[in-house]
């Protein structure tokens, strides 16, 4: 299926059977019959036909014909088995083709006003040309879309965002209903707004399931952000020929907008009444969060190129302020969480009970993460705090199945799901753990939170219609009536900044239980696999290797190594190191990293977080000294702002060079004087940036100045294509000569 469904009469009955049709769809030349069992898998992006309201012409690098759309004889007077292998010149005139390859939008062909795009699809250039719609239509200029802009920007919430958005698109585009739709984490959709006709019912905060949606509709959704179908009733278009005959496969469509849809969403539509359609996608981060979905009830409706492209700027402007919603949302909730944070963990440093103790006596230990109980297991020793209803056994799977070495916070909330053996005998139903060992662990628990969801149709229809088999095809359903469903098994679902204060509690602890503890072996495993990461994080167009080398004669250090994203998409960039050895330099090393972490998320600046970590040190980490080294990366624009105090100068590399960065540097942290300066620089594809903490370089029997000359010398020669962990772990291995000292590398490469 190519779209979204939404209710529409008052009966629910299910999927249509029928006897399979005994032809190919015109609809979609290029492939064959589709029904509901095949929809997720439907090559929807080459149908091989187009819509009739323009034509389409497929041009190779010399501007010839080798694919057009069987109706170019209408505009062009040329048969499409003659269109093949003429120029673009000779089929609309030499000087408009010079226009159209020059990009331009409205013209004239012959005595006929049109409207003119064009993008690439693989090696072709596909122009479409479109008469201009004669719909009546509110005039554009630049006073009304800056109004538009300026109205969106005062919505006070996402929601109010949204029913100004859908007013704002309907006035422009003349829909008899304007929906917008926002998805959740499992790809089901909500009605969150909507305008519509007076004589019409409203869909608002009606559901629809994930299925209704596949996965290549998405795709296409978010490369392609507008769909328009003019006439739900269209015949069909073939492009000629439907194979393209330099690739031997369909003409990939797209990003076109004249694009044939899938005769199942044309199903959905007409089994709704709908004659006309055209949604616009809202994107936050890169990621598809939304449609805005236009309905009309009244025969066909194409509105001008010039208003769908406004609504489609509008819907841009919309996704960018969504976007800024949500993240201002997030950091107002983060901060507050972190206010609770910091409370407990000045409680549990001050308290002279065991860190495990005071932490599950704390107050504010279940408000913390919004939960109704926890569970603590230390060693085989387990502390129940709140409502928890499950019997060790219970506890111990739950723990099992959420645990994850690459993450030290994970939750569900639907935990029946995840451990299936616990059946409906407990009213838990979300669960949070920290910890990295197996018997090692802190549960929070949420209980269920039963939902009533009203769809637009019964959800599960399709499956249950599958068992009817090969004999019949599944059609869309013809009743879309409101289908109220009570949900059960889940809670309420854990915020991504939940997981955020619930790991730095459990690395709080860490630290807590290391400067306590006498088992400094036990403990060191511990930090490292819990704070200094065996793996690296993955981001988007950028390669990231990391290595932690502990000193040969200690199992703990004041070595780490950070690196995430913030909320604004810039990725920080952390390599620091904390004087001595010991329990005492890990517990220091993690409350200076967890102090770096919140400070970043708070918005400072690079230099601004070093001062206000010296300033820390000075006051409660007295006689501790670190250094540390920050990069922050835009990785939009290939820059990245750094900071040092009294570290090691970052080394940037290109092929066969490498040279320190000239970076100002502020005494070490834990002096209390002081101020930090921070530098950009550009970062181009295929450079790389070394930070590394002294122990690399530093012996007492050689010369500083020469054993870094020579390290800077082995990264420009081995560096060139090769692989970047490989290449980290060849500076290590080389000048790991038994050096006493702790050393952590991080390299990070603009792909």
């Amino acid at each position: 299926m190519d779209h979204i469904m939404a209710p529409q009469s008052s009966s629910s009955e299910g999927p249509v059977l029928s006897p399979p049709p005994t032809h190919t769809p015109a609809h979609t030349p290029a492939y064959g019959e589709v029904d509901l069992t095949t929809c997720d898998r439907e090559p929807i992006h080459i149908p091989g036909a187009i819509q009739p309201h323009g034509l389409l012409l497929a041009l190779d690098a010399e501007q010839r014909a080798v694919t057009v759309s069987t109706n170019v004889d209408g505009l062009l007077g040329v048969a499409p088995e003659d269109a093949i292998g003429r120029t673009l010149a000779e089929l609309v005139g030499a000087d408009l083709a010079i226009a159209i390859v020059d990009g331009v939008e409205t013209t004239t062909l012959g005595d006929v006003d049109v409207e003119v795009r064009q993008h690439r699809s693989g090696d072709r250039l596909v122009v479409e040309i479109e008469p201009v719609s004669t719909v009546d239509q509110v005039r554009l200029t630049y006073r009304s879309t800056r109004g538009a802009m300026a109205r969106l920007a005062q919505a006070s919430s996402v929601g109010d965002l949204a029913a100004r958005l859908a007013l704002e698109v309907r006035t422009l585009l003349g829909f008899d209903r304007v929906m917008v739709y926002r998805f959740d984490q499992d790809w089901n959709g909500e009605v969150i707004a909507e305008e519509k006709r007076d004589d019409l019912n409203s869909f608002l905060g009606l559901h629809y399931p994930a299925t209704d949606i596949p996965a290549q509709a998405r795709r296409l959704y978010s490369v392609n952000w507008t769909r328009l179908i003019a006439d739900v009733d269209y015949v069909p278009v073939p492009l000629h020929p439907v194979l393209d005959p330099g690739t031997g496969a369909p003409l990939d469509l797209s990003h076109a907008s004249l694009r044939s849809v899938s005769p199942i969403h044309l199903e959905y539509l007409s089994h709704m009444s709908v004659t006309a359609s055209m949604s616009i996608s809202l994107m936050v981060d890169g990621q598809l969060w939304g449609l805005v979905a236009c309905h009309h009830y009244s025969g066909a409706h194409r509105p001008s190129q010039d208003a769908r492209s406004a609504a489609e700027f509008l819907g841009q402007v919309a996704s960018q302020l969504a976007g800024d919603r949500e993240r201002a949302d997030k950091r107002e909730r983060t901060l507050a969480a972190q206010t609770v944070l910091g409370r407990m963990a000045a409680r549990t440093a001050a308290s002279l009970e065991s860190p495990l103790v005071s932490v599950m006596e704390d107050p504010e230990l279940l408000s913390l993460v919004d939960a109704t109980g926890a569970v603590l297991s230390y060693d085989g020793v387990v502390t129940v705090r709140g409502n928890v209803d499950l019997a060790p056994d219970q506890l111990q799977a739950i723990a099992t199945a959420l645990r994850d070495p690459l993450s030290y916070a994970t939750s569900t909330d639907r935990v029946t799901e995840l451990v299936p053996g616990l059946g409906d005998a407990s009213s838990v139903a979300g669960v949070l753990r920290v910890g990295s060992d197996s018997d090692r662990w802190l549960l929070w628990f949420r209980p269920e939170q039963e939902r009533v969801v009203d769809w637009g149709g019964d959800p599960t229809n399709k499956e249950l219609a599958a068992a009817e088999g090969a004999h019949v095809r599944l059609s869309p359903r013809r009743s879309f009536d409101k289908w109220r469903q009570v949900v059960r098994g889940r809670s309420t679902p854990w915020a991504p900044w939940k997981l955020e204060v619930a790991d730095a509690l459990g690395k709080h602890l860490i630290g807590l239980l290391l400067a306590r503890s006498r088992d400094t072996i036990a403990m060191a495993e511990s930090i490292q696999r819990s704070v200094v990461s065996d793996e690296p994080p993955t981001f988007d167009g950028i390669e990231l290797a990391a290595r932690y080398q502990p000193a040969s004669t200690f199992k703990l250090g004041g070595d780490w190594w950070d690196s995430f994203a913030l909320a604004d998409g810039r990725i920080v960039f952390v390599v620091g190191d904390v004087a001595g050895h010991g329990v005492s330099a890990a517990s220091a090393m993690t409350q200076v990293r967890t102090a770096l972490r919140a400070y970043l998320f708070e918005g400072h600046s690079p230099a601004t977080c070093l001062d206000k970590l010296d300033l820390l040190m000075a006051g409660l980490l007295d006689e501790r000294v670190a250094t540390a080294v920050l990069a922050v990366l835009d990785p939009r624009a290939g820059r990245v702002e750094l900071a040092s105090a009294g570290h090691p100068p970052p080394m940037l590399l290109t092929r066969g060079t490498a040279y320190d960065v000239d970076l100002p540097v502020r005494p070490l942290l834990g002096v209390g004087t002081g101020a930090a300066e921070s530098v950009e620089l550009d970062l181009p594809p295929g450079a790389a940036l070394l930070l590394y903490t002294d122990g690399l370089v530093e012996r007492r029997s050689a010369d500083l100045d020469e054993r870094t000359e020579r390290l800077r010398a082995l990264a420009a020669d081995t560096y060139a294509d090769s692989d970047l962990q490989a290449w980290v772990d060849r500076l290590i291995e080389v000048h790991d000569d038994g050096g006493g000292d702790d050393t952590t590398v991080l390299a990070l490469r603009m792909a």
